[in-house]
């Protein structure tokens, strides 16, 4: 039997849940939010209880599996921002050698502060996985 997704979209204010944050972080997930609404064409929505997210993409793997997820997003997690771009983090090296401080996993690039990066190396890899979702505007 397959798994139910347990990241769905929520009726949860983007804006509510980013107030809470202390300053720094907020001013820099406020900027992720416009960079991302922008670039996307979408509303940043919740999804689950702590991550931003733009758009929706349906997924099926071969074992039959489904779901829906956001195309592109972001969590401000304790110790980073963890920013969702699937298929810029593993097709775009050239870019992250350029980007500054960061670390990756899987669809996944961890950064402490915006301050670390290059903005318009990261506008780019945002565009990457928005393109590889077939969602660029």
């Amino acid at each position: 039997m397959a798994t139910a997704t347990k990241t769905k979209v929520t009726k949860s204010s983007p804006e509510a849940f980013l107030d809470k944050l202390p300053d720094e972080r907020r001013k820099d997930c406020t900027k992720l939010v416009q960079i991302m609404k922008k670039m996307s064409g979408q509303e940043p929505k919740m999804w689950g209880a702590s991550m931003v997210g733009f758009g929706t993409h349906h997924y099926r793997y071969e074992s039959g599996r489904e779901g829906d997820i956001f195309v592109v997003g972001f969590s401000p997690r304790k110790t980073d921002l963890t920013l969702y771009l699937p298929g810029a983090i593993q097709t775009q090296t050239k870019l992250l050698e350029k980007l500054g401080k960061h670390r990756t996993g899987k669809g996944c690039l961890y950064v402490k502060r915006l301050a670390d990066v290059d903005m318009s190396v990261l506008e780019r890899l945002i565009q990457a996985s928005l393109k590889h979702r077939g969602a660029s505007s």
